[in-house]
């Protein structure tokens, strides 16, 4: 199929807390410990704790922050990130260059990329979302609908590039940050391929699956606004990912945290308008609303 895989990550990580937690009486320590088994389990895997932290303490409960778990989730998320590492786990690193600095010219533009990026990501939820209750409501035996659904995604994967869209998309996203050929179709098909893959049944993510949509779109519309095609894949990858998650934080560290710290304002700058734009859509069906 065509999905990601950090979705099952922070299942077991809050499925594990979540136990332990049961043996720890204090307020809310139910959701603390949720927070930091998410954290951990996101960290485990990405290797970016601070992403991790603001991750797990905004998705649930969207626009407003889970402070009170924060002194578990910190712990949590760089313990996780340093385990994995011991075991060959480190996050994806990527140079894209300078960049002039953050005038007029450059803020108009990173305006619209952020109404662009917003706009994909919001589409993506809505259509995750739309898809499978359409799917459900036709084949509502869900081994038969994996089944059919899956041989149906299988042939597609085939068809449209032998398989090049299978799996969590990091060839996509390597390709993006290496001046690998990327087509300008590649983000459409990772965009439809994985929908149809969640939609079947399938479990695993749509968090790296987002990063590849966003970096293979930002490679295609660069030369539109005149800027270094790694730098827009950058705003891309984490962009598109706040917009489908809904979160505001975690895309802005993950940015820092996978691309350097020195791009701050540009992924601010970004992340903000996409995630203005998003109008409160998200991939995820159980999180709450708190926005004013």
């Amino acid at each position: 199929g065509s999905a990601g895989r950090e979705g099952v990550a922070m299942q077991i990580g809050a499925t594990v807390s979540h136990y332990f937690g049961k043996y720890f009486r204090f307020k809310n320590s139910g959701v603390i410990f949720m927070v930091a088994g998410m954290a951990a389990g996101f960290a485990g895997l990405f290797g970016t704790p601070i992403t991790a932290i603001f991750f797990a303490l905004e998705v649930l409960v969207a626009g407003t922050l889970k402070y009170r778990a924060m002194s578990c989730a910190i712990p949590a998320s760089f313990t996780a990130a340093y385990v994995s590492s011991l075991f060959g786990l480190h996050k994806s690193t990527f140079k894209i260059g300078s960049v002039s600095d953050l005038d007029v010219e450059l803020s108009i533009k990173l305006l619209v990329l952020g109404i662009l990026f917003g706009l994909i990501g919001g589409l993506f939820a809505f259509s995750l979302k739309h898809t499978k209750a359409f799917v459900a409501n036709k084949i509502k035996n869900p081994y038969k609908r994996i089944f059919m659904m899956g041989i149906l995604v299988a042939i597609l994967l085939f068809v449209f590039g032998k398989c090049r869209y299978s799996g969590v998309g990091e060839n996509l996203i390597v390709g993006s940050f290496t001046s690998e050929k990327i087509y300008s179709y590649d983000w459409i098909l990772k965009f439809v391929l994985t929908i149809l893959t969640l939609s079947a049944g399938f479990q695993g993510g749509e968090v790296t699956p987002l990063f590849a949509i966003g970096s293979s779109l930002g490679v295609i519309i660069a030369p539109v606004f005149g800027l270094n095609p790694l730098f827009v894949a950058a705003l891309g990858y984490c962009s598109v990912f706040g917009a489908a998650t809904n979160t505001f934080l975690a895309p802005i560290a993950i940015g820092m945290e996978v691309f350097g710290y020195q791009y701050f304002p540009f992924f601010f700058v970004v992340c903000a308008i996409a995630y203005i734009v998003n109008q409160n859509e998200s991939i995820y069906a159980l999180q709450r609303q708190v926005r004013e």
